[in-house]
This record gives structure tokens, C-alpha cells and sequence, in this order.
């Protein structure tokens, strides 16, 4: 039987680029030996798109670009259904799966072009990539499901230093300000004091153009990972990010020099099943497809607060969200299958 030909786009523009060739590098390895035949494409720092053809092992390495590649464009052209080859022609594709993170990867970008080129895409749609990736339409939209989310105020344009201050009056410290469009904590800090609340607004604004300055949740924060779409989900078990100090910022996430992952968390199996339903509750409220995890916080008086979601999170064997899925008794190579057939089950 021939093989499912299925994009597997990896690297990017945004700053989470070395983390993506380490998701991609896993999801290719998880690919062999099944139905689907995995089409590598590079993007570099640069923006230019590749057909890679070399060894695995050097995507996950970060040296792919020595190796064997040839110059592609993913055409919006529905007629080709795939790549075009330079010099070579097209190149038919079943599906994609766009293993990258942040900007233009899990925005909604990738997913729009996929879209007009009819072909599917493993993960979430357009809709849902770009409402998860704005953290302020997520947050409005989980209240709206029903799901607390932190006091908050947007900024829409640097404010001057008294308006600023008059505008957070009425929030607690410490505050998180966050780019309202950034992954991997690019941009965010954590303010302890009014005086360092101006640098913080700068620097979020180096980032995006519309700010969130919240008020820090006490507790601590929680994950579920969902997988499926509408009423037909399966949750992953809960996991626990136990902090030593500051918060959960890119260098933790990627090399947890003080933090720590429980998982399951530290918490009672009602407790956890809470946190599930407000994780679904959520992902439906956002009209998340495919998977995603959600990220929640949970308080010492047992309430649970949204945070975000991420559509395209980390994905070696070794991340958070093949981590819950494990937890749920499903192991990394059939939950890379189970994606991959998902995303091709109405082709």
C-alpha cells in the first residue's frame, strides 16, 4: 500500500526555533515504520523553505542546513496539493504537520496557507491557533465558557508613566506583564514594585503590540493535555510545575535548572478531574482541534485560573504533553500516529 505523504514543517522564523527542530527530530524518528511517509521542511531563521533529505539526527542537532536540501515552496494552489520542487517540479502531499512553535508557525499563519491549499492539517485550525495565540481573545473567551481568568489590563500602545499608573490602580502585586502574541515567555516579567513596572511595559512591547498586565495568581500552575475534537476528547493526566523561585520562563521550560514537573499533580484525583473538565472546557471554548495543552493555575483555596493554551507545545518524548498522554496510558509513537490519523480520518 503507498505510503500517506505528510509535510512535517519544522524550524521557523520566531524565537522558538531551536526548540521546534528538537519536537520535529522526535516526531520524525516516531514516524517510521508506520502508514505515513514523512516529508521533512526546513525553515530557516531566514524564512527560506526546504525539502530536507538528510540524516534525522541532524534536524534534532541543529545542523540540517549542511545537509542535502532542496529549495520548495508551499503553494496556496489547490490544483498542486503540495510542494513546488525548484527545478524539479511538485511534490503531492495527504497532510502536514506543522511542528512549530510561536509566531508564524502556531498563530495561525501555516494553518491559513494549509487551508487554502486544501490540505490537511494535523492540530488545530486557523480559528483556533490564532485565538490561542492572542492571549487576550483567550482570556476573554474562557471567562465567557465560565472559567476565571487573572485580573487584567491591555494595553493597546505604550502609555505614558501616569497613565500607566493610573490604569493598573486597581491590581494587586507582584504583576506579569506578557506581549499579548509571544511563546515561550519571550518578553514577560514578573514586577515586584511600581517603579519597575515602566521597563517591563517597554520591554513586552518589543515583542507585540498589544501588552497584558496581570495580577500574579498565588498557587501554582497546572496542565492537561487534550487530544480530539468537540465532545469526542481523551485528557492526559495532570501535571504540576513546582517553581524554586520566579516563574516558569524560557530557560526553566527548557532545562528545569530549579523547577520541577510533577506528574501526575501533587493533587487529589477529584482535585485533577476538576482540572480536566476546566481544560476541555476551555479547549472547546477556543474551538481547539487536533490537540493542545492547557495551562491553568491552581490556588491554595482550590480555584482553578486560566492561564493559556498552547497549540503546538513541545513535543519530544520527554516533553509536558507526551508526558500527560503517557500518563493516560498512551506512549509517544501511537500518540504521533493517533495525530497523523486523525488529521487525514476524512481524506
Amino acid at each position: 500500500m503507498e505510503k500517506i505523504k505528510v509535510a512535517v514543517l519544522f524550524g521557523g522564523q520566531s524565537t522558538e526555533h531551536a526548540v521546534s527542530l528538537q519536537s520535529a527530530c522526535a516526531v520524525l524518528h516516531a514516524m517510521k515504520g508506520t502508514r505515513f511517509e514523512a516529508v521533512p521542511v526546513g525553515i530557516t531563521r531566514e524564512g527560506r523553505w526546504f525539502w530536507y533529505r538528510g540524516p534525522l539526527d541532524a534536524v534534532g542537532e541543529g545542523v540540517w542546513e549542511k545537509e542535502e536540501c532542496a529549495p520548495v515552496t508551499l503553494t496556496p494552489d489547490a490544483s498542486v496539493h503540495g510542494l513546488l520542487v525548484q527545478g524539479a517540479g511538485s511534490l503531492y502531499l495527504d497532510a502536514a504537520f506543522p511542528v512549530l512553535h510561536g509566531k508564524n508557525g502556531e498563530d495561525g499563519t501555516v494553518q491559513g496557507l494549509l487551508a487554502l491549499a486544501g490540505i490537511p492539517c494535523v492540530g488545530c485550525g486557523v480559528l483556533a491557533s490564532a485565538l490561542c495565540m492572542d492571549k487576550d481573545a483567550a482570556h476573554r473567551l474562557a471567562r465567557a465558557a465560565g472559567v476565571e481568568v487573572p485580573p487584567c489590563v491591555v494595553l493597546h500602545a505604550p502609555p505614558r508613566p501616569e497613565v500607566l499608573a493610573a490604569c493598573t490602580h486597581g491590581l494587586r502585586y507582584p504583576l506579569f506583564v506578557k506581549p499579548a502574541c509571544a511563546g515561550s515567555s519571550f518578553g514577560v516579567t514578573r514586577v515586584e514594585t511600581p517603579d519597575a513596572l515602566p521597563a517591563a511595559v517597554a520591554e513586552a512591547f518589543r515583542h507585540d503590540g498589544k501588552v497584558l498586565v496581570e495580577q500574579a495568581v498565588p498557587g501554582f500552575e497546572v496542565g492537561c493535555a487534550v487530544l480530539g475534537a468537540g465532545e469526542a476528547l481523551t485528557v492526559g493526566e495532570v501535571d504540576e510545575i513546582e517553581l524554586a523561585h520566579g516563574f516558569f520562563d524560557y530557560t526553566e521550560k527548557y532545562t528545569l535548572e530549579t523547577a520541577r514537573i510533577h506528574m501526575p499533580a501533587r493533587l487529589s484525583l477529584a482535585e485533577r478531574d476538576r482540572v480536566r473538565e476546566a481544560a476541555k472546557t476551555v479547549y472547546r471554548a477556543l474551538c481547539c482541534t487536533g490537540f493542545a495543552r492547557v495551562d491553568l493555575f491552581y490556588t491554595p483555596d482550590g480555584r482553578i485560573v486560566f492561564n493559556e493554551v498552547n497549540t503546538i507545545p513541545g513535543f519530544t518524548e520527554h516533553s509536558r504533553f507526551p508526558g500527560m498522554m503517557r500518563g493516560a496510558g498512551v506512549e509517544f509513537g501511537p500518540l504521533v500516529e493517533r495525530l497523523l490519523e486523525q488529521a487525514v480520518a476524512d481524506v
